[in-house]
């Protein structure tokens, strides 16, 4: 496992992503459940993974009462970084210091390494809501202070209300999402700053694995990568990615992920629903793509041009289609 350092934050350049614990669209109680969830943890830190992401509206807090279950013990929950985010409702000065004290309580820790704004709130001032967070700091129940899903121009808003470094700012970014390489990847790597990628698989795209034919139902089926269209304009970077998941004998979602992180700064917070996919995204962390091989994905994914409208028959069609364990790709978190 490689690791990077931000503001004194240290974490695996892989992390874990646990949107799907406890969440019903995902397949929980279904598909997996606890023992399942549990295991991936604990083999997430055997394999060197520190970064583990959830938050109070995942699964309703039941991703963050497992998460609790599976760093009970004090070594093992000083052996990770642990993320949590506040719902931005209402993300006042006081709303922000009581959501953090019920993700304390849910997670059974003392502290946050990491308390991340899950969503910008407009009609909310940045000093309120960094206010909540010097608190929380001053405290002693936070240690470093992140955004998620902010515009560059929010990011330095937020650092200059909070008086401090705001170390991290987590957002969707993959192959067949590159937005932030605009503004957000170049300040990060600047200002010594974290991206923290979410969905780096596109929610399972990228494993190179679904047609047209085969797209999934359920929570993805809102995902508009998974029409048919975008799936055959996808089709040249996944073809990529098999390409060279062939000559490194490596999976097409590994090559993925390791083009997410090669970038400086970025850390990839792909989810997993079974051991054997935390070991594959894992296993990433070690692929080392040569400068012809990352400039031949990037141009493929220069080509790629996403479909932004599709018809409501089909989304509906497929939002009923329920994912068959046979097509199923590796979680994205």
């Amino acid at each position: 496992m490689r690791y990077v350092e931000a503001c004194g934050l240290r974490v695996s350049v892989i992390g874990l992503g646990a949107w799907q614990f406890g969440t019903p669209e995902w397949g929980w109680g279904a598909q997996y459940g606890p023992a399942e969830a549990l295991a991936v943890v604990d083999r997430a830190r055997s394999l060197g993974i520190t970064l583990i992401d959830t938050a109070e509206l995942y699964g309703g807090g039941e991703s963050e009462r497992l998460l609790g279950r599976a760093l009970a013990d004090p070594a093992v929950r000083a052996s990770v970084v642990l993320a949590s985010k506040v719902t931005p409702t209402w993300p006042t000065r006081d709303r922000v210091a009581a959501a953090a004290r019920g993700s304390l309580s849910r997670l059974g820790t003392d502290h946050l390494d990491l308390y991340q704004i899950h969503w910008p709130n407009p009609l909310v001032a940045q000093g309120s809501t960094m206010a909540g967070m010097r608190t929380l700091q001053a405290g002693g129940l936070i240690r470093h202070v992140g955004v998620s899903n902010y515009s560059l121009r929010r990011w330095r808003a937020a650092e200059a209300a909070l008086g401090g470094p705001v170390v991290s700012n987590q957002v969707r970014y993959s192959l067949l999402t590159r937005k932030p390489e605009r503004r957000l990847l170049p300040h990060a790597a600047a200002a010594g700053r974290l991206i923290v990628a979410y969905s780096p698989l596109a929610q399972g795209v990228l494993a190179a694995k679904y047609t047209a034919d085969t797209a999934p139902g359920g929570v993805r089926a809102r995902n508009l990568l998974f029409s048919a269209e975008n799936l055959r304009r996808a089709e040249p970077v996944l073809q990529a990615l098999r390409e060279l998941a062939h000559a490194h004998q490596a999976t097409p979602a590994q090559v993925a992920l390791a083009w997410v992180v090669h970038h400086p700064g970025v850390v990839a917070i792909p989810g997993a629903k079974s051991v054997a996919q935390v070991e594959s995204n894992a296993a990433a962390a070690d692929l080392a793509l040569a400068p012809d091989e990352l400039a031949h994905l990037t141009a493929a994914a220069d080509g790629f041009h996403r479909e932004l409208v599709v018809s409501a028959g089909a989304m509906a069609s497929r939002r009923l289609r329920p994912a068959t364990a046979w097509s199923r790709p590796p979680a994205d978190g």
